[in-house]
């Protein structure tokens, strides 16, 4: 029988080995921890997103005694609430972070003084499975978006054929990989020959596209590494291309408290920003608090996910109070250092499942390389032209193995029994379909609402799953539960 790991927790690959590892780490998170930032209009705040995980991943370990090997990155569950604090300024995003990262806290805590009893039997395997599953099934469509996109898909046209070929380039350089026996190195790095195989393709056809003057074959956008030595005005930036700090959300909300104006970036994501105020904190505690409640349940299917995959039951060592409170603060830590709040990511799962690397100093590793790289402007600005398309290939492999792992776990349910079964329909259903629920709490005078809290559709799958069963499970232990005798 095969070994399922080839680096257990404990276990400490060479230091070489180790750094090659923890890049790989940093590779396949990359594209997710970017992208929040971008999203919500705050795109000079990368190396912010990138230093916030990295720090956000130290915490996290920290309190879960550096039993669990995940690591944290920007947290699309939040992204409509972020639209909310945004309109107040850094403070608004450091005041929403505080209160998402407290819910965890709380419910840490209630947790450790009354066990875990009530999450088992408010969330058991037939509502874990199917959200599991849903969360990489969710991202299928990002994924495949991506890999059809060039990354100047803004000017020439949101399907490249050759986006597409670079796309399977990487994915099947990974697939390969790790599925060949010969080279175990190779099968612990498949992430890192996936990307560099597939940018190489993309730079030959870049360069092609650059001397023939064909904008379609022009796959990787080179324009942030002009950006980070070239000013606005053709000058030389100095000393700040090569060294930069990144201008992370503390530090930020400090300006805007002793100059009593908002920084031109959160200004040109949001036109009618405010500095935060009394009726705006409140906006802002409305519009995370939810979210935040509803979150908790994908950090159980997440380290459900993780501990399979592992063959520990983390909920159980560290426990399920350690890596809430881990999740919680790291979170907080994220964003006051960073931009986002955190999560732990199912990229960073996939690629201790699919490497069969777990070994925690791979992930402190990681953490610490990304506080590093977002001090380094040239790399910044290199990671930043890895092709979406490339991206797309890499997770055209890691949410497919979210979804799998998910699936694997419908093994033990019996689907034939009917409440099995609606439970999980209407969480695959609801989610695949993309339903939402839209809490209004902003209408204007016209009566037309402004303003919606949105919990994502992941959410709102494990909503109504949870409902569904406890619904059922109520009636399967009453009387409407119990089949008639038969009448002689």
């Amino acid at each position: 029988m095969e070994k399922k790991l080839i680096y257990d927790i404990e276990d400490k690959p060479k230091f070489g080995q180790m750094l090659v590892f923890a890049l790989q780490q940093v590779l396949a998170i990359l594209a997710a921890t970017i992208a929040v930032p971008t999203i919500i209009g705050l795109p000079t705040q990368i190396p912010a997103a990138i230093l916030g995980a990295g720090i956000g991943t130290l915490v996290y370990q920290v309190f879960t005694k550096f039993k669990s090997p995940v690591f944290l990155g920007s947290s699309f569950a939040f992204l409509s609430s972020l639209g909310v604090a945004i309109a107040y300024g850094y403070c608004g995003i450091i005041l929403g972070s505080l209160v998402a990262g407290l819910v965890y806290v709380i419910i840490a805590l209630i947790i450790h003084f009354v066990g875990t009893a009530w999450v088992d039997k408010l969330m058991p395997p037939v509502i874990i499975g199917p959200t599991v599953a849903l969360i990489g099934l969710s991202l299928a469509g990002n994924a495949m978006g991506d890999i059809v996109r060039a990354n100047s898909s803004e000017i020439y046209g949101s399907y490249n054929l050759v986006s597409l070929l670079c796309g399977f380039i990487a994915f099947f350089v990974i697939v390969i990989c790790s599925t060949q026996k010969r080279f175990k190195m190779a099968r612990l790095i498949p992430f890192i020959l996936g990307i560099v195989s597939g940018y190489a393709a993309a730079a030959i056809f870049t360069f092609i596209g650059m001397a023939t003057k064909t904008d379609y074959l022009m796959i990787i956008n080179f324009q942030p590494i002009i950006d980070n030595f070239v000013a606005a005005d053709g000058s030389f930036k100095g000393l700040t291309a090569f060294v930069n700090y990144p201008s992370f959300a503390l530090i930020e909300s400090v300006k805007e408290i002793i100059t009593g104006n908002l920084s031109d970036a959160i200004l040109g994501a949001n036109d009618n920003a405010t500095l935060l105020n009394l009726g705006g904190a409140a906006e802002v505690v409305i519009a995370f608090l939810p979210v935040a409640l509803v979150v908790f349940a994908e950090h159980i299917a997440d380290h459900k996910n993780l501990s399979s995959i592992i063959d520990r039951d983390l909920i159980k060592e560290p426990g399920l109070s350690r890596t809430l409170m881990g999740d919680g603060v790291g979170s907080i830590a994220g964003t006051v250092f960073g931009i986002c709040p955190n999560t732990t990511y199912g990229e960073s799962v996939g690629c201790v499942a699919i490497t069969k690397n777990a070994s925690i100093s791979t992930i402190t590793t990681t953490a610490i390389m990304c506080i590093i790289l977002s001090f380094i402007s040239p790399l910044m600005a290199i990671l930043q032209t890895i092709p979406s398309c490339v991206m797309g290939g890499v997770c055209l492999t890691l949410y497919g193995f979210i979804a799998v792992s998910g699936l694997k776990m419908f093994k033990n349910l019996d689907l034939e029994n009917n409440k099995n079964l609606f439970v999980v329909a209407s969480i695959l259903i609801s989610g695949i379909g993309g339903l939402s629920i839209q809490i209004p709490y902003a209408i204007a005078a016209t009566g037309e609402i402004t303003d919606v809290i949105k919990i994502t559709s992941i959410a709102t799958a494990l909503i109504i799953g949870i409902i569904t069963n406890t619904v059922l499970t109520k009636i399967e232990n009453s009387k409407l539960g119990v089949e008639p005798k038969d009448k002689e």
